[in-house]
């Protein structure tokens, strides 16, 4: 598999979330020797990059953009009922008939 690289950094690690993916970038050369980027899914135009300086930091900085666009997906999902219909809450035996 080939390296991708990006404004220097290699490409490490990839998370996908909707048409989202979020990235890790690791540059030995670099001040900032980690970064994370948002792209479009399929699309290698990455920005919103934040910089870091270890590499424990970018993974969970990672996590945080992959949970909060789960987050904003769901906002923008119907509202369900959350309250069941009370013949759906308990279910009712039926003694059999004689």
């Amino acid at each position: 598999m080939e390296k991708e690289i990006n404004a220097g950094y290699v490409i490490t690690d990839r998370l996908t979330v909707g048409n989202a993916e979020f990235v890790i970038g690791h540059s030995e050369k670099a001040p900032a020797q980690f970064v994370t980027w948002k792209c479009r899914k399929g699309e290698k135009e990455y920005f919103w990059g934040h910089y870091l300086g270890d590499r424990l930091a970018a993974v969970e900085d990672l996590c945080k953009r992959a949970l909060e666009e789960i987050e904003y997906l769901r906002s923008l999902q119907p509202q369900r009922d959350t309250e069941e219909k009370p013949e759906q809450q308990i279910k009712k035996r039926r003694e059999p008939e004689r």
